[in-house]
């Protein structure tokens, strides 16, 4: 339960830590409104582990909301508005967030939605004709509020009915950042977040992770693409390896190993933890799982150092078994190949109809 579930706000605003985000709270905080902000998590982008610290430095009461599973079952099933440069929903992810954000509005005894979009900032969420297609396709026409940008775009219910006075929004539009650089400066923001989009999916070496298991996995969920964040990724066909690169990837893989996967783990040298995940059967074939071993043991430097076989323990829900496997060797016809960003590939998956057809152009 959230620590403000028993608080009453006059709006609920949509937060991602931006500067953007901050100053549309600012503006509607500076009519002497309360306003609560929703911070939005996924796979792709959050930050919950932050909300401690913006609210001290930004005065802000914020609340994470986990839109994991609704983000990622729109982004399997196709965007309905497609992708920007790289694997980035922009449109239909702001379309989720306003549509939860309206859910939530009841909760709180609000009466509107903030949000931080400025007029013609970003090419693909922030033209007119966007900004109109989110508002509507959210129903949240009469009820949204962009503060920053407000005064280039019709009144709304707010406004109309005095609410809210329109001569207190903002009028910034454009990719510039001056207008925003002073209204930091008029409300003392300190420190200024730098510029960032904040999502993996706006990223080829993030977004190259996700196209093998789109392409592989019938039904992702949240879990996988978590899983495809960490240490270093490959695949062979439908075979899935992660190997950590640090104590804390190693931590972090065997939190999110499942009953089918492979824990790979060598016994008497360090060295990387290896999580194995099935994606199309539950069990790999023995020559898979053998190959899998020894491009764990690659990555110790003392097991390719003793120039001979080492042991390396292989779990699986409750089995457990120990293969012998020399590092640095493998058999031709089993290599590990590292997921490589492809646009094309990318527009395809993401065009098309329905998940079963996804990346048909790989099979």
């Amino acid at each position: 339960m959230s620590r403000y579930s028993q608080n009453k706000f006059d709006a609920l605003a949509l937060f991602s830590g931006g500067l953007d985000s901050i100053l549309a709270i600012k503006v509607i905080q500076d009519q002497g409104l309360r306003v609560l902000g929703l911070h939005f998590v996924s796979p792709f982008f959050g930050h919950p582990d932050k909300l401690e610290y913006w609210e001290q430095n930004y005065g802000i009461p914020l609340i994470d909301v986990d839109i994991s599973t609704q983000f990622v079952n729109m982004l399997c099933r196709g965007p309905r508005y497609g992708i920007g440069k790289i694997l980035n929903p922009c449109v239909d992810c702001k379309i989720l967030m306003l549509s939860r954000a309206k859910d939530m509005l009841k909760d709180f005894g609000a009466g509107f939605i903030v949000s931080g979009e400025v007029l013609g900032q970003r090419p693909m969420s922030q033209r007119l004709d966007a900004l109109h297609i989110i508002k509507r396709d959210s129903e949240v026409k009469d009820i949204l509020v962009r503060s920053l940008s407000a005064r280039h775009l019709p009144p709304t219910d707010p406004e109309k009915k005095g609410f809210i006075k329109r001569e207190m929004l903002g009028s910034i539009s454009g990719r510039g950042r001056k207008d925003q650089l002073e209204l930091a400066a008029k409300y003392n923001i300190r420190p200024i977040p730098t510029p960032s989009g904040g999502c993996l999916l706006t990223e080829k070496e993030s977004a190259k992770r996700y196209l093998p298991l789109l392409s592989h996995k019938q039904n992702p969920e949240p879990g996988d693409f978590e899983l495809a964040n960490i240490g270093r990724q490959f695949w062979k066909n439908g075979h899935w390896l992660c190997i950590g690169r640090n104590k804390d990837d190693n931590t972090r893989l065997r939190k999110l190993a499942g009953k089918n996967d492979y824990l790979i783990n060598l016994v008497f040298f360090p060295g990387p933890l290896g999580l194995g995940r099935p994606v199309i059967n539950t069990q790999w074939p023995l020559n898979i799982v053998e190959s899998a071993c020894q491009m764990v043991s690659r990555f110790s430097p003392k097991a390719r150092q003793s120039s001979r076989q080492v042991d390396v323990m292989v779990e699986q829900g409750e089995k457990s078994r120990e293969i012998m496997v020399v590092p640095g060797q493998s058999e031709q016809s089993i290599q590990w190949e590292e997921p490589v960003w492809d646009s094309e590939a990318a527009k395809k998956l993401i065009t098309a109809d329905q998940h079963h057809k996804i990346m048909s152009w790989l099979k």
